[in-house]
């Protein structure tokens, strides 16, 4: 480390202005397979003339901006044009300093032919930190033969409105959940030796804005950012050692996290003690001028963002390449700390062996494996919920079934926003994107049922007509332009060809939900955001429709956000909710439908009523619902809930000592017994109330959970240890407050399912803990038959 601290003093001190500023920025370039390459800027692709290696690239530069996910080229193909790139870097350029290159990756590398996992929804639906931290090693794996530095993820947004279109890429909206699964996704994706870079985003309250609406002010106080929306960002930062943060495009109170110093620099690096980057989103530094309007120019809006804490513009040919030196000419910036900075990417790329090793061995790109796939099949099964079953699930043998839906057959609905058939469909068409080992509903249910027993009719089609180009970021999308909506079909033609194919079946299956694109173009996903919690299209009609056939229904909910689903709540035999579940969820969907699989996903999103009821989550308080409580607030199925193909008995609950100081923990334990005649799991959640605060606190908290998996009859003990720290809050003061008093105990099967309950009590005074205050509960099983 301090060897690699000595060079890189070295090479700042023989570096111009203008180099120095080079590694603080990143370029998105559209690079051609033969190394030639187009930029792409704020609201347009640039046409430039002369020689445009030397124009970008002359004085080095940070990092390249998805230079695989950018295109729909062959990844090996790809690597010889980025590696001429590079060899111009440390061949042509005055210092030889090469290029980070940073990729997207929340459901795998955002490159064709690489593995698409779940959605983050799947993830968190899991209650399996361990399994997501297995899914991205994987995907850290891909990373790592791509020769990718840096991947943006994860997103530790909290959930709290449905009709937000980024929904599919979070957790879920308990910010302990958040944290816990991030820790999991983090330490896997960067393994060992903190390779390739993990970026938590996006910082912070990014998904309580204003109406559920993409980049929309966030109206929130400080305490409740503190105590629901950064805690899993914090619990992030102490447990897993994350080596970038992202903030976030909104503001809060009038001030964009872009440049917020008091959330950037006093909250994240000075009290957390977070040392690694701090990276712009996408354009987020411009839109201090463009829409944020509070810089004049690039040189005002690059000394706002610098002084706030940020060190990278990704991508950034628009501001820190000229307007950072123009802050440095006007004194609006300090000499000092841009080399500060600079010294830190510098020292990040030597830490990575970047000089040493600065080309993608091509020979070495891994991607799409049949182990990977297996995996990302294995997150999908235990992802699914169960939301309703009365018997109909399993399918019986024999049985002839008709498969329904735009969506059952589609070749990308498994995939959310950030996969490459919803990025890279426009220049090569999705179906060129889709893994080779995917498969749709239609085929797996077919592969598992035979042909014979299948008879399918879509109903309906989403969209009649193909995305000509997606566009994949903010800049794509101007105001006043008109940028096209993907405009969903009304053709109900197809409905009474459905209903008849129903009627000729045992049993109907039914597929409804979203297709995923962005800003518009799809149903779901950033920018999607939604006005209506009825399904998308004519879907709603389809279903209807389908319902009064007569014939039972299973419906499959395939989508990035709950729907209220209508009649299908009281008329459907069944509803599985699968989300977005990646290339294996074809099969894993087919599989659970027959009982080849079964189901042990937990929703960790509550179901509303109504969109009326927006936004709703479960951990509101008491006064949420207004008084008298309106009808419409609630749920349709709560947070936690799902349901399993076998039983499980619960007993033996114990608490060690229901008294403690605030020094120590509470010890929990209690029994499971899968009591059914099939292998299960079980996820156990521990809930608390405190019942009286110094401020407004939750009506519920989730502080603790564990999957359980149970043969049938099998017995097993699950204990529980709460240290007391865990069960504080940001206080009146903005300080982390410990208070003593009387908390409620619930431990269920959802935030409603209650099984057991308890009173504990924390004595003594009230204490301010310190900024190593423990934020984790750990859990153990012991099997006993």
């Amino acid at each position: 480390m301090q060897q690699n601290r000595e060079r890189a003093e070295q090479l700042l001190h023989s570096m111009t202005i203008e180099e120095k500023v080079a590694q603080l920025v990143s370029a998105w370039l559209e690079i051609q397979e033969d190394g030639s390459f187009s930029i792409r800027e704020y609201g347009h692709k640039d046409h430039r003339n002369g020689n445009l290696y030397q124009e970008v690239l002359g004085k080095g530069i940070g990092q390249l901006t998805r230079p695989f996910g950018t295109m729909a080229n062959d990844p090996h193909k790809q690597a010889k044009a980025i590696n001429k790139l590079q060899h111009y870097l440390v061949t042509e350029t005055r210092l030889k300093i090469p290029a980070m290159l940073h990729e997207e990756c929340l459901t795998g590398a955002m490159v064709k032919g690489a593995t698409i996992f779940p959605s983050a929804l799947n993830y968190g639906s899991t209650w399996d930190p361990a399994l997501i931290g297995r899914a991205a090693s994987a995907i850290g794996d891909e990373l790592r033969s791509l020769g990718i530095h840096q991947g943006l993820a994860p997103v530790l947004d909290v959930a709290r409105d449905a009709r937000w279109g980024r929904l599919e890429e979070t957790f879920g909206e308990d910010p302990y959940l958040c944290g816990v699964m991030g820790i999991g996704y983090v330490k896997g994706l960067q393994g060992a030796k903190q390779s390739p870079l993990a970026t938590l985003k996006h910082f912070v309250g990014h998904s309580f804005s204003e109406g559920a609406r993409n980049h929309a002010p966030v109206h929130c106080g400080m305490r409740e950012i503190r105590n629901t929306f950064a805690l899993p960002f914090e619990m992030v930062v102490r447990n897993a050692h994350p080596a970038a943060v992202m903030p976030a495009y909104h503001d809060i109170d009038g001030i964009p996290c872009t440049s917020n110093h008091s959330l950037v620099t006093d909250l994240l690096k000075k009290q957390w003690g977070f040392d690694g980057l701090i990276v712009a989103d996408y354009e987020a530094i411009v839109q201090l001028v463009n829409d944020h309007q509070v810089a004049n120019d690039m040189a005002e809006a690059a000394a706002l963002a610098f002084n706030a804490g940020m060190d990278i513009e990704l991508p950034g040919f628009t501001v820190f390449k000229e307007g950072l030196i123009e802050a440095l000419y006007r004194g609006l910036v300090t000499d000092e700390a841009l080399d500060q900075s600079v010294l830190k990417i510098l020292q990040e790329k030597l830490r990575l062996g970047l000089f040493e090793n600065p080309y993608i061995r091509e020979e070495a790109i891994d991607l799409g494996s049949e182990k990977n796939h297996i995996l990302a099949r294995e997150v999908a099964e235990k992802s699914l919920v169960l939301l309703k079953n009365d018997g109909t699930l399993p399918l019986k043998k024999g049985l002839k079934v008709a498969l329904i839906g735009a969506l059952a057959d589609h070749p990308y609905a498994m995939f959310g926003g950030y996969a490459p058939p919803v990025h890279l469909q426009g220049s090569h068409g999705p179906e060129e994107t889709v893994p080779v080992l995917a498969k749709t509903i239609k085929t797996a249910l077919q592969d598992v049922l035979g042909n014979e027993q299948v008879l399918f009719e879509p109903g309906c089609m989403l969209y009649e007509s193909n995305v000509e180009r997606a566009v994949f970021f903010p800049g794509d999308v101007q105001e006043g332009q008109g940028t096209q909506v993907h405009e969903l079909s009304s053709d109900v033609s197809r409905i009474k060809l459905a209903c008849e194919a129903s009627r000729k079946a045992d049993v109907t299956v039914l597929v409804v939900g979203d297709l995923a694109g962005l800003f518009g173009q799809g149903t779901v996903g950033e920018g999607s955001d939604a006005a209506s919690f009825t399904l998308p299209g004519v879907q709603e009609q389809l279903m209807q429709e389908v319902l009064q056939t007569g014939k039972p229904v299973v419906v499959v909910l395939v989508s990035g956000r709950p729907y209220t689903l209508d009649k299908a709540v009281t008329d459907a035999r069944a509803i599985l909710c699968t989300w977005l579940p990646g290339e294996g969820g074809g099969e894993a969907i087919a599989r659970t439908l027959v009982g080849l699989n079964n189901p042990s996903g937990k929703t960790p999103l509550s179901f509303p009523k109504s969109v009326g009821s927006m936004p709703y989550f479960y951990n509101h308080t008491k006064k949420a619902g207004g008084l008298p409580v309106q009808k419409q607030f609630g749920t349709l199925y709560p947070f936690g809930h799902g349901l399993s193909y076998t039983s499980f008995t619960w007993s033996d609950f114990q608490v060690e000592q229901s008294q403690i100081t605030n020094t120590g923990e509470f010890k929990i334990s209690l029994q499971v017994q899968n009591s059914g005649t099939v292998a299960g799991d079980e996820v156990v959640e521990l809930y608390i109330h405190d019942k009286v605060a110094s401020l407004v606190r939750p009506v519920k908290e989730l502080k603790a959970f564990a999957r359980v998996s149970l043969k049938p009859g099998e017995k097993k003990k699950v204990v529980f240890s709460l240290p007391a720290e865990l069960f504080s809050f940001i206080g009146e003061r903005m300080e982390r407050v410990l208070e003593s008093g009387s908390y409620e105990l619930f431990v269920g099967k959802s935030c409603d399912d209650i099984v057991f309950t308890n009173e504990l009590s924390i004595l003594g005074e009230d204490k301010v803990l310190s900024n190593s205050w423990r934020c984790l509960s750990s859990s153990s099983i012991v099997s006993l038959s």
